[in-house]
């Protein structure tokens, strides 16, 4: 456990970086500092490893003062990924994550063993490990500095804005990879990042922190999102944050409905159009593939016709899920899906926000259950 007790930063010329800071980020979970610019998330992910030294108060690591543990003992224990990888250029990938265990002292084999092993648990293929880090793509970069942080197995990690270098599509396959990766391993994580989306995603614990240094409020994004501390918290968390908690609680059994299908290839009358405007593809395994218009049809299904606009949702996913695809849905129906992929049915908007509505009151639904509110 990381362990801040009224830590301060002041620096010479007055600026207090962080003020009276103290929080917990517990072993073994994913604590993420979020906040405005200038709230002192990355001085306080520094002070952790002391590449900056706190003006007052005490940082404990697993019970001891990081003060007084030597700098070299401490930082060969912490793992350390930056914004745009921070790759040794005139390295190898694969020299680039053997670099903190040579530091070690552990010997070429050992060291290229486990640089090879950690290339494909982070999604890289081993063919990239004799390329230069101006060869590989920016998300491949930062994958590289993922398994150099981890090379040396530190029960550690101190990660500032990692993923915030690229592109939208890249951080989110970067993130889902992250999260894997720490439910194998089980890593102490103290992340920053000023994005409260990827703070609610990631986190087990998320400190919203304000402009000075101070402490806002520490929660599970759950919490932080339905119970915000002041108004402060609530517009930084986000006017949506009523839509987003829904990510947090599961889907109830909803009023699915049989859905009309078509496969690729097939033909139908475009005459079919007046019973329904829009027809659900599914492959040959009932898979979803899209949504086709019957009435525009002049020949076989064809997958330039498909229209991918509505998402899938599965039937044990959030709420959320199943409610963002009914309302992106071409058609107005989210599909729905089981684990394998397979359609289950078909629901619409308004069902989902019934469903909603019974979840947040169930005990309008039972009058035998204890302490229930009885009918008017």
């Amino acid at each position: 456990m990381i362990a801040f007790d009224g830590v301060t930063k002041r620096y010479p010329d007055g600026t207090v970086a962080v003020d009276n800071l103290s929080f917990e980020a517990p072993s073994g979970k994913i604590t993420v500092l979020v906040g405005p610019s200038g709230c002192g998330k990355t001085t306080s992910l520094r002070m952790i490893n002391r590449m900056i030294k706190p003006t007052s108060g005490a940082i404990m690591l697993d019970g001891r003062d990081t003060a007084r543990m030597k700098e070299t003992e401490l930082r060969r224990g912490i793992g350390y990924v930056i914004q745009h990888a921070g790759l040794f250029p005139h390295r190898t990938v694969l020299d680039n994550v053997g670099t903190v265990p040579r530091l070690l002292g552990w010997d070429k084999q050992k060291t290229q063993s486990r640089s090879m092993e950690l290339l494909e648990r982070v999604g890289l293929n081993p063919a990239f490990a004799k390329r230069y880090p101006a060869q590989l793509s920016g998300g491949q970069q930062q994958r590289v500095g993922v398994a150099r942080a981890l090379a040396a197995d530190p029960p550690v990690m101190l990660m500032d804005e990692p993923f915030s270098a690229v592109d939208p599509v890249v951080r989110e396959q970067l993130q889902d990879e992250f999260l894997r990766l720490q439910e194998d391993l089980g890593k102490t994580i103290v992340f920053v990042t000023h994005d409260i989306d990827e703070a609610i995603k990631l986190g087990d614990k998320v400190a919203v922190l304000r402009v000075g240094g101070h402490l806002a409020q520490l929660a599970d994004p759950a919490y932080l999102l339905a119970h915000p501390v002041d108004d402060f918290v609530a517009d930084f968390v986000g006017r949506d944050r009523g839509y987003r908690a829904l990510s947090f609680q599961p889907t109830p059994r909803l009023p699915l409905a049989s859905e009309r299908t078509l496969s690729l290839g097939e033909s139908v009358d475009g005459r079919a159009g007046a019973l329904d405007p829009w027809v659900l593809v599914v492959d040959g395994d009932n898979h979803p593939l899209g949504w086709v218009e019957p009435h525009r049809l002049s020949g076989p299904v064809a997958s330039e016709m498909l229209h991918r606009g509505g998402t899938v949702a599965l039937a044990n996913g959030p709420l959320r899920s199943a409610l963002d695809a009914a309302l992106s849905s071409p058609s107005r129906r989210g599909v729905i899906v089981d684990d394998s992929g397979a359609l289950v049915g078909t629901v619409r908007a308004h069902e989902v926000l019934t469903a909603i509505e019974q979840a947040q009151r169930p005990e309008l639904e039972d009058p035998a259950t204890p302490g229930a509110a009885s009918a008017p």
